[in-house]
């Protein structure tokens, strides 16, 4: 691979071809409708907004408050995914792993997921901001914003700064669970975002790096496509290293003990120290998946840690 190779995007005619929607082989069903919400996304984003709740809580939890801030964050998400999911229909059909999506597919058509995004998301800012509070509601409402017109609509398609600003977005959960019990943002509140924010453009970027020709090939100009591998690597480094004193400001502040001190300093230099090595790689491939398999390791069990380890 020439790290130096700039990205091209596909000839009209070309992109037109390949987003040519095939026939629907059969209508949708329920699991369609569970699918185009990005299920994925969802479970990692909802166990965010429940260690931000559970942080602030700091185990007093208020239960009915909890369910509510939680269905409210994730019918939010569901409803910003599923107007990506709207947005991005032509585009799913010129990669191999989003061709076969209920919208390319034509299981469901456009103007039915069109208006489930905007049910989704009007039920999901008003059950935040009827029951969780102003601020968690506007929280909400900023996090489908950039995701849905900032991230989707514009940088997605023309720029590299997609990633980085996107992952605004994705760190607004655990923050919309902390200030529905505190009611206002704190040290704790801006670590939690900074984690989830930190975590995002790497974790990405190491998938975008396993499927670069594919993202090229779909006109999507992702950091290795434009910028190379390599420079694509070193970008990857500040966030890492900035993910380091995370885990030593929760304990200093009084927010998690020192098994999240420990085991969350541990998680962060082993990511590090592994996105390093794509330096020498021989197999750019397998080292981005390695990369990416201990990303989605490292928040796991760093909001795992943090839930157990919260102070009183």
């Amino acid at each position: 691979m020439d790290n130096h190779l700039r990205y091209q995007a596909p000839s009209e005619s070309a992109a037109l071809a390949s987003a040519a929607p095939a026939p629907p082989d059969k209508a949708g069903t329920w699991k369609d409708f569970i699918t185009v919400t990005k299920p994925g996304i969802i479970r990692s984003n909802l166990i965010a907004a429940f260690a931000g709740f559970w942080l602030a809580s700091r185990w007093d939890i208020q239960f009915g408050l909890m369910i509510m801030t939680l269905l409210g964050t994730v019918l939010v998400m569901a409803s910003s995914c599923v107007f990506n999911n709207y947005f991005d229909r032509e585009l799913d059909l010129k990669m191999e792993r989003t061709r076969n999506r209920s919208l390319p597919t034509g299981r469901l058509t456009p103007k039915v997921v069109l208006w489930y995004a905007v049910i989704l998301g009007v039920v999901g800012l008003a059950v935040l901001f009827l029951f969780s509070g102003v601020l968690a509601g506007l929280f909400g409402a900023v996090g489908m914003f950039v995701y849905v017109v900032v991230y989707t609509l514009w940088l997605k398609r023309s720029s590299t700064w997609s990633t980085s600003v996107g992952a605004i977005s994705g760190a607004m959960p655990p923050v919309i669970g902390y200030v529905a019990v505190t009611g206002s943002v704190d040290m704790a509140a801006v670590l939690l975002f900074a984690l989830l924010f930190l975590w995002q453009p790497p974790h990405f970027w190491a998938l975008g790096i396993r499927r670069v020709e594919e993202y090229r090939a779909a006109g999507f100009p992702l950091l290795p496509v434009v910028k190379g591998i390599k420079r694509t690597k070193y970008q990857m480094i500040p966030y890492l290293v900035l993910l380091i004193p995370i885990p030593i400001l929760m304990y200093a502040y009084g927010y998690a003990g020192i098994f999240f001190l420990v085991i969350g300093l541990l998680l962060a230099i082993w990511w590090l120290y592994a996105a390093l090595q794509g330096f020498r790689a021989k197999d750019d491939e397998a080292w981005s998946k390695k990369v990416f398999i201990i990303s989605i390791n490292y928040l796991t069990l760093s909001l795992i840690v943090l839930i157990l380890n919260t102070t009183f």
